[in-house]
């Protein structure tokens, strides 16, 4: 990646909207339904580039001062560009994973997932394989040596430009169970994943709720269930 003027870049951006201007013009009636497919993935390819060019913009926004963007980046990310605080907190923690870093000395750094990021930048792979990937290193504990993750990366975003998204969540479930076969995840692998997140009322006052809860938690949990739950005890008409 090269330094880039401020000139530079705006004429980049503003020939891009020109030239996505000029295809909102066109008229497809002419061709054929195969000719449609192979547009279809020209424009899925350039959506998955897209991105890219962001997370370096999201990755300096995230770097900011609070008190000089206005708030916390998050926050800011959210009500500038409409989007919800959980999508904006995603894109900074995948910018994070995978957009250039530079050191406290400015120097450059290659991504996180160096591999993940090659791919996306060719448009090989989309938003849906990506969230895949960052869910598996999620769940691999962290003694598994960097050979081996570096190995793992390269594997999944190969498969990843063959397969849909659903179809790499299972090949990289085989690969997990690979990798782990025991499933001996330590008190600080389940710390990095356990939590639960209460979603806000709809408008029937119902509340959505998603999380992982610890070996522990599971514990109490199932024993309060298994006393206030059972058929009768909270409500007589289930008896």
């Amino acid at each position: 990646m090269c330094s880039s003027g401020r000139e530079v870049v705006v004429e980049a951006f503003d020939a891009l909207a020109a030239d996505l201007d000029r295809a909102l013009e066109l008229d497809f009636d002419a061709l054929t339904p195969r000719e449609c497919v192979a547009l279809l993935r020209r424009c899925e390819k350039l959506r998955r580039r897209l991105p890219a060019v962001e997370h370096p913009l999201v990755n300096q926004l995230a770097a900011a001062d609070p008190a000089e963007v206005g708030g916390k980046p998050r926050w800011v990310l959210a009500d500038e560009l409409h989007i919800t605080r959980g999508e904006a907190g995603r894109r900074i923690a995948e910018a994070a994973e995978l957009g250039a870093r530079r050191t406290l000395t400015g120097e450059p750094l290659e991504p996180v997932r160096p591999t993940v990021a090659t791919a996306q930048r060719a448009g090989t792979i989309g938003a849906g394989h990506i969230a895949v990937v960052r869910s598996f290193f999620s769940y691999l504990p962290a003694d598994i040596d960097a050979g081996t993750i570096a190995q793992a990366e390269a594997h999944l975003a190969d498969l990843g430009a063959q397969c849909r998204p659903d179809e790499l969540a299972r090949l990289a479930s085989r690969l997990a169970d690979h990798l782990h076969p025991d499933g001996n995840h330590t008190d600080d692998d389940r710390a990095q994943r356990r939590g639960v997140v209460l979603g806000p009322q709809d408008r029937d006052c119902m509340s959505p709720i998603k999380g992982y809860l610890d070996p522990q938690a599971r514990a109490t949990l199932d024993a309060v269930l298994a006393r206030w739950a059972a058929p009768g005890m909270c409500n007589p008409a289930d008896a």
